[in-house]
């Protein structure tokens, strides 16, 4: 009887990992590159800071600017921010600039910057922001979602996900050529 218990557990097990690694493909399959206009949409596009002040993304132009789309209430978004916190701290002073554009209520937004410590701009997105993430090639407007550019503005590269820290840096040292 324990036998036949055991292969139940492990054969759903193998079931659930299956599912998980269709749905992560089939993610990754729905992210393409960006639309050529997308990315002078989003360094031009005007976002809103956390104090309600007009930001374009085209002011840290001449960096490697690493956006990065989040929510609070997304588990990967918060669980990611560390590693961005890390890198604009070790990498800023180098031509870095990571910025967060928040899909979320600029009360929520600032409340969890303040409370984490972000050391990075966070921007207020709204529901239209996820029309220019899908034109960015995230097609399922998931988050999280990051996109890279370089020195000119130009889309180095997205990444639909959670990114690790060495992720993040592999792809700024990407960017920066």
């Amino acid at each position: 009887m324990r036998n036949a218990a055991t292969w139940v557990v492990g054969l759903a097990v193998a079931a659930a990992a299956l599912g998980g690694g269709i749905w992560y493909g089939s993610a990754q399959r729905q992210q393409t590159g960006p639309e050529p206009a997308a990315a002078a949409a989003l360094t031009e596009r005007v976002f809103k800071d956390l104090q309600g002040v007009d930001q374009r993304l085209s002011q840290w132009r001449g960096k490697v600017v690493v956006v990065n789309f989040w929510a609070t209430w997304c588990p990967p978004c918060r669980e990611e921010i560390p590693g961005l916190i890390d890198v604009q701290q070790r990498l800023g002073p180098k031509g870095v600039q990571i910025v967060g554009i928040a899909i979320d209520s600029a009360e929520k937004t600032r409340e969890y910057a303040t409370n984490i410590g972000i050391n990075y701009p966070i921007v207020l997105g709204s529901m239209e922001t996820i029309d220019l993430v899908r034109a960015l090639g995230n097609k399922a407007g998931a988050l999280p979602f990051t996109v890279i550019l370089d020195r000119h503005g130009k889309v180095a590269g997205t990444h639909l996900g959670l990114m690790s820290t060495a992720q993040i840096e592999a792809a700024v040292r990407a960017a920066q050529g």
